[in-house]
């Protein structure tokens, strides 16, 4: 398949199976939800890196000891939300694109 067979199979949603054009959508995906998603990406490294920076100071004093543990575990948990939130953002992408196919299809 020649560059303009694939732009007019792509053009017309038709001649797509479900999963090509939920492919094709996501390789196209809108910059407001990269934007959004990029966002919460780095609100959360931001934060996660001032979690760590409190809590590293707070190591140099005895009575706020417990609390930079806190805040290690804290970010150490925000280590896990950077990935939670880029696989919620692929599948609900995906579903969303899946969906639009279903009802054009219909």
């Amino acid at each position: 398949m020649d560059s303009a067979q694939a732009q007019q199979k792509y053009s017309d949603s038709s001649q797509q199976s479900r999963e090509e054009y939920v492919d094709h959508k996501m390789n196209s995906h809108s910059q407001f939800y990269k934007k959004s998603y990029k966002i919460l990406y780095t609100i959360n490294d931001f934060t996660l890196g001032l979690w760590f920076l409190i809590g590293s100071v707070f190591f140099y004093f005895e009575s706020l000891k417990t609390w930079g543990v806190t805040l290690f575990v804290l970010a150490s948990l925000q280590f896990v939300i950077k990935p939670t939130i880029r696989l919620v953002h692929e599948v609900n992408a995906r579903k969303h694109y899946g969906n639009e196919y279903d009802q054009k299809h219909q």
